[in-house]
């Protein structure tokens, strides 16, 4: 009966090591789980290893070319002792994040090897093996050389914060812990999906306005550039005085043309988005510039509804995914805290937390903190008395991603009317300080024929 090598987690997520005999490496998998672990590599022994006994807590010296998680391609250079190195050139900290979308497509695949029973580190170098070349092939080469050497993934995965943030390694802990990682990272999954595709929802709401504006500007900008110089010729052949608003709109068109300056004026109107939003972020790193901003957020007319919405549909899903995945209630907040985005829910999730510490109810500060609606914290309060917190929470988050939908409509449809009367009115002015001149002149030219 051939021997196999194992490594798994206790109940408490610690790392184990060992050998035992099975008739395959399937009935190998059912022995482990039997013991109350949770194996994460499952390999045939070979029959010179046999000689030397594994301890428990020992990494074992080499591998059979039958292992389960064996990993073709991988350059390893072996130390004097047997030990398989660490691989050079690669960097714990990468620059940049990993795109949502290619973070939870992984998720869902390692959801789908974990729920097949295949060892968890031959999961991932499967995953890794299938990756284009980039920041998340790099990581998982990383964290599937730590989960060889028995680190725990949820571990290795919080040493990656650019891809793995504390959300997710958090729950891939609590996943460890119970021996249902597969469910765990599924929930994970549905969690990213359903995040990504809200924020589909309002990025592709905003193209309409942006793209308007945008030819809004080039065409005001074209008349000013272009167009009013022409006028001013003809107004200056026939010396004829002109009235205010057209000199306004003269010195306007010089200054966007750039006469009499080193730098044009359309040069400044170009960058001042850019220069608003630097400088915006800058602002926001500090902890009044967040205050300042969010609180304005959700303040101005409008706006404020769909920030809200998002900001508790956002916290919610969260808060709720965390305390169905086992996390404690305390810990979770503090996730959703830091992961809510907005200072205002911050705040109040702070008062939660520690209203919940001193024995108290989550509700009751969220109510007098007067970020939510009534609906949201009496549905939070009925959770708490009937132990179903989390379902209750990720009903409130569709029922929010829906109101979500319905305030990006809405907003859209008043911004349609705002921007035609914007553009409307800028073209006006310029038309009208353009005939204005036009008139006084054929009156003038009217006049001198009469006499």
């Amino acid at each position: 009966m051939p021997t196999y090598q194992y490594e798994a987690l206790d109940a408490t997520g610690k790392p184990q090591r060992g050998a035992l005999e099975a008739d395959s490496s399937e009935a190998a998998i059912q022995q482990i789980r039997g013991q109350g672990f949770f194996p994460t590599s499952v390999r045939e022994q070979r029959a010179k290893d046999k000689q030397m006994p594994v301890v428990a807590g020992e990494k074992p010296k080499k591998k059979s070319f039958l292992s389960l998680d064996f990993s073709f391609g991988k350059k390893k250079a072996a130390s004097g002792d047997g030990e398989v190195k660490k691989k050079k050139g690669k960097s714990l900290s990468m620059p940049g994040g990993v795109k949502l979308k290619q973070l939870t497509l992984f998720t869902r695949q390692l959801s789908t090897l974990q729920d097949a029973g295949l060892p968890l580190l031959r999961s991932i170098q499967i995953l890794e093996q299938q990756q284009k070349g980039g920041k998340l092939k790099t990581i998982l080469g990383d964290v599937s050389e730590d989960v060889e050497a028995g680190t725990a993934l949820s571990e290795s995965m919080a040493k990656h914060p650019k891809a793995f943030d504390r959300l997710y390694s958090k729950m891939v802990n609590a996943g460890e812990i119970g021996g249902v990682l597969d469910i765990i990272l599924q929930r994970l999954a549905n969690f990213m999906e359903k995040s990504q595709r809200l924020r589909r929802r309002i990025k592709g709401a905003m193209i309409y306005p942006i793209v308007v504006i945008l030819i809004a500007v080039v065409i005001v900008s074209g008349i000013m550039i272009f167009v009013i110089p022409k006028f001013e010729e003809i107004f200056n052949d026939f010396n004829t005085e002109l009235p205010p608003l057209t000199l306004w709109l003269i010195n306007a068109s010089n200054w966007m043309a750039g006469k009499g300056e080193d730098i044009p004026g359309f040069v400044y109107i170009l960058a001042a988005p850019f220069v608003f939003f630097f400088v915006l972020k800058i602002f926001r790193r500090t902890n009044i510039g967040r205050a300042v901003t969010d609180w304005t957020l959700l303040h101005i007319p409008v706006v404020a509804g769909l920030v809200e919405k998002t900001t508790v549909a956002r916290f919610t899903r969260t808060l709720g995914t965390l305390i169905s995945a086992g996390v404690p209630i305390l810990e979770a907040i503090n996730i959703t805290r830091d992961t809510c985005g907005n200072w205002v829910f911050e705040r109040a999730l702070t008062q939660v937390h520690d209203s919940i510490r001193e024995g108290e109810t989550f509700a009751e500060p969220l109510r007098e903190a007067k970020v939510c609606d009534s609906l949201v914290v009496n549905m939070i309060d009925v959770g708490e008395e009937t132990g179903d917190m989390d379902i209750m929470l990720m009903k409130i988050a569709d029922n929010y991603d829906e109101e979500v939908d319905v305030a990006v409509q809405s907003l859209l449809s008043l911004l349609e009317p705002l921007l035609v009367v914007c553009l409307g009115g800028a073209v006006g002015v310029i038309v009208i300080s353009l005939f204005l001149p036009l008139v006084k002149l054929i009156t003038n030219v009217s006049e001198s024929a009469n006499s």
